[in-house]
């Protein structure tokens, strides 16, 4: 009974961390996706591009003497690269794990890193090695994959108080994808839901574009931010044919968050305030 009670008490602490959901989230989709959608991605270049930022954070953590419980964001890093980034070789993604890594301790502003790190790891590698690319046709069309995976998404960024941002996201740029796709251009829509269908997008807005750690911190910020970042993720997918425009968009918007907090000046995001535990880095 003793250890029932136990295990109770200790789950219910770990589920207050919204990061050990993030971790189990983005792992429970990288074992289907490489299971039932046949990614090309091996267990082993998993392990390796865990294995590089786990090594990558914990050789920062004694440079700066942070705490070691931020190795949890590492792994999250880790989980997101592995999922969204594809490479041909090994070398490509263990440096873009370092890369990822590392950019949160040397790209800082107002003492917090400027670049989603996982964002910054896709893109420094995709720049750096021919052999790095982004398929957003890998989820396949599996809708009821889809759904709970935007259900476990909502759930975390309620946790986190973030969901506004990629609701917010979301809903303009399926209306402006309304305006032009429906009304426009004539389609059905069924056309329309199709550009929704995808499972970059959908981790995109639930994953990337809503890190508490380095999107504006002010509501009306976060707002600006995801019109900005849905109104250009429009236009590039459109006029300018990039699929994977998101990711490209938020890297260079990026730096605007910086003068966004200066307009809409607010507390930065603590997630010591949801755990009750020491920052993590």
């Amino acid at each position: 009974m003793n250890t029932l009670i136990s295990f109770r008490t200790h789950l219910i602490t770990s589920l207050k961390d919204a990061r050990n959901i993030q971790i189990i989230y983005l792992a429970l989709f990288l074992v289907y996706g490489i299971s039932s959608l046949q990614w090309d991605i091996s267990p082993l270049k998993v392990l390796l591009l865990l294995g590089s930022v786990i090594v990558t954070q914990a050789i920062w953590i004694l440079i700066v003497k942070a705490s070691f419980k931020s190795l949890k964001s590492a792994l999250i890093t880790g989980l997101g690269l592995s999922i969204l980034l594809q490479t041909g070789s090994d070398l490509t993604l263990i440096v873009a794990g370092v890369l990822a890594i590392s950019s949160k301790f040397i790209i800082r502003v107002n003492n917090k890193h400027l670049f989603n790190p996982a964002n910054f790891g896709i893109i420094a590698g995709i720049f750096l090695f021919q052999d790095a690319w982004i398929s957003p046709g890998q989820w396949g069309s599996d809708t009821y994959f889809l759904l709970i995976l935007s259900l476990l998404g909502g759930f975390i960024l309620f946790r986190i108080g973030r969901l506004d941002t990629s609701l917010i996201f979301l809903g303009s740029l399926f209306l402006f994808e309304f305006l032009r796709t429906y009304l426009y251009q004539g389609w059905g829509m069924d056309v329309l839901l199709h550009k929704f269908s995808s499972g970059t997008l959908l981790l995109f807005a639930f994953f990337m574009i809503t890190d508490p750690m380095t999107i504006p911190d002010s509501r009306k910020g976060r707002i600006l931010w995801s019109l900005m970042v849905s109104l250009l993720t429009f236009v590039f997918s459109n006029w300018i044919q990039i699929y994977t425009a998101p990711i490209w968009v938020i890297f260079f918007l990026t730096p605007l968050t910086v003068l966004i907090d200066k307009v809409y000046p607010s507390s930065k995001f603590q997630w010591n305030a949801l755990t009750n535990k020491t920052t993590h880095v």
